[in-house]
């Protein structure tokens, strides 16, 4: 055979092996990972607890009474509280399970015209209340919000916060709820929960058999449900209930 032709057939024959040397396969694509959705409920986990609110006759005025007195601690020290949020003007927050209004009219000079507060409650005449207290006051940035028993009937991605007080216990369906929370806060936003200390021997008795989960076990149901606990809020000024702060994952 010819030395050129012998050239070339080598050259031939190594240019396959040369190539996939010189060239690498391009990677995989990484796929993030996503967030396992916890289990729906099948059943309340607290049949009933609701029951009063959801009737027609539901007295305000009464409401009104209980929620805002001196021996209830949310409302004693509700200025140190609210003080625990970094509440500021143009922002979007949910006061979810907003009864009376009384935080929902509180948050509303913080976060100022341009912001939004939403008052949020399972209970239609709440709702009034807080719909026709908003219009006397001139407080446009207030919006009440009927809510069902497993979402609270928020927009996706429409608030900053959501603050839920002594309400969580009230939650049936603890992780339907908190998915639709989690849906209706912006990237970053927070979740902050006060709720009554529940530790046999140390909580009243009303306590243990009105209120389901302990801190610990609220924690939990939070966490998994697409959130991480930034901290426990130091609250010498409560005796009864205890801050949690999440953020949504």
């Amino acid at each position: 055979m010819p030395h050129r032709l012998v050239v070339s057939s080598l050259l031939c024959s190594l240019i396959p092996s040369l190539l996939l040397v010189g060239c690498k396969a391009p990677p995989e694509p990484q796929t993030a990972t996503p967030v396992a959705a916890p289990p729906a409920e099948t059943a309340s986990v607290k049949p009933g607890i609701n029951q009063d609110f959801l009737d027609p006759a539901l007295d305000v005025t009464k409401y009104e009474q209980r929620f805002e007195g001196e021996s209830r601690e949310v409302f004693s020290q509700r200025a140190r509280i609210a003080a625990l949020l970094p509440l500021r003007p143009g922002m979007a927050v949910a006061d979810v399970g907003a009864g009376t209004g009384l935080y929902t009219f509180l948050f509303a000079p913080k976060v100022g015209a341009e912001g939004r507060v939403y008052g949020v409650d399972i209970a239609p005449k709440f709702v009034e209340h807080i719909t026709k207290a908003a219009a006397e006051r001139q407080l446009p940035q207030v919006v009440a919000q009927l809510c069902s028993e497993r979402s609270v009937e928020l927009p996706a991605a429409s608030v900053d916060l959501v603050f839920v007080c002594d309400t969580y216990h009230h939650f049936e369906y603890p992780q339907a709820t908190l998915a639709s929370i989690r849906d209706a806060l912006r990237p970053g936003g927070e979740l902050v929960i006060l709720d009554f200390i529940r530790e046999p021997g140390v909580s009243r008795e009303w306590i243990l058999d009105h209120v389901r989960a302990g801190e610990a076990v609220v924690t939990q149901e939070v966490v998994a449900a697409g959130f991480e606990l930034v901290r426990r809020e130091e609250t010498p000024f409560l005796r009864e209930n205890y801050v949690l702060r999440f953020r949504r994952r």
